[in-house]
Formats: structure tokens, C-alpha cells, sequence
């Protein structure tokens, strides 16, 4: 991990995030009828929420396309998903032109080899506990737990504390 400096934190207005093994904990599940599972965290959700009522966007890029992920989106209210990405650099290139936004000024969370060029592309890079050492290493941070249990809302803290928002965050809800 690398030291960052307040300006670092200061620039970033959109969490980046994978699906599986970042948002899920990287398991596929097929039932019978060919219908696939997700469990999502709930933790993940409420630090989500948060980040967003901070006044901060958050977008998911995934190299894979399924439903589940649709409907999480809608529940949490991110509006920008892009799924079935094969190439992440292209997807993130769309995504600075749809949001207006520049790539320090994106934070992404990945956890495997095809989210490496998107971490090291980006003004912060985070990679889960449980990521291939690639991202660690490239990484600003490493979340203590794993994918899929609560690592995208221990983030979300780090980079809010970093930004200087998490105790308002707190403050609000305390009272």
C-alpha cells in the first residue's frame, strides 16, 4: 500500500466497481432452470449509500453480464452499469466520457487480472483481501476482508475518512 495525500483523496468523485469478487464473493451459482445467484452484503449496500449521500456516484463495470446485478444496481440507485466488458480500458474510457469526469478522479475496486489495467488507470486503486497479488501490489489500498463480505463498505470508510467526510456520516446518523 502507498501512502495518499489529501489532494489524492480530495479529487475522487466516482466509485468504480467489479461484480464479482469485489461485490459478490466470486462464486457462480446456476440453478437447475439455468438461473444464476448472487449474494450481495448488505454492509457493502449501506457504505454505498453513504458514499452517494455524500454528494459522490458510484458505476460498476463487469466482465460479466447477469440480472442480479441490474436489480442491485436499481436497489442502491446506481444508474450507470456497464456488463459484459471484455476489454475494462475501453469500458473505462466510455465511462469518463459518459460521466464527464477524468481517471484521477475515479476510485476502482477490483480484485483479478482483468481489472489490473483499470486500477493502475485510475486516480485510486483498492483491491480486496482475497485479490490476486497483482492488484495488491498495484493497489492504494487493501481492504482487510474479502470480496463479497463487506470489503467494498471498508472502503468506502477509508477513502471517506481520507476525504474527511466519514464523521459527518456518522455524526448524521447519531443524531
Amino acid at each position: 500500500m502507498t501512502d495518499v495525500s489529501r489532494e489524492r483523496f480530495a479529487r475522487i468523485e466516482l466509485l468504480l466497481l467489479d461484480v464479482d469478487g469485489v461485490l459478490t464473493d466470486g462464486n457462480v451459482t446456476y440453478t437447475d432452470d439455468g438461473h444464476e445467484i448472487k449474494s450481495f452484503h448488505v454492509r457493502d449496500g449501506s457504505g454505498i449509500k453513504a458514499w452517494q449521500r455524500s454528494g459522490k456516484r458510484v458505476a460498476i463495470l463487469s466482465g460479466r453480464s447477469s440480472p442480479a446485478v441490474i436489480r442491485r444496481a436499481k436497489e442502491l440507485g446506481i444508474g450507470l452499469v456497464m456488463q459484459g466488458a471484455d476489454d475494462k480500458r475501453v469500458a473505462l474510457r466510455r465511462i469518463l466520457e459518459e460521466t464527464g469526469l477524468r481517471a484521477d478522479q475515479v476510485c476502482a475496486i477490483g480484485d483479478d487480472l482483468p481489472d489490473l489495467p483499470v486500477l493502475i488507470a485510475c486516480g485510486l486503486g483498492i483491491a480486496v483481501a482475497d485479490a490476486a497479488q497483482e492488484l495488491k501490489d498495484a493497489a492504494a489500498f487493501v481492504t482487510s476482508l474479502p470480496g463479497g463480505r463487506g470489503a467494498v463498505r471498508e472502503a468506502i470508510e477509508w477513502l471517506m475518512r481520507g476525504q474527511g467526510t466519514w464523521d459527518d456520516v456518522v455524526a448524521r446518523l447519531r443524531s
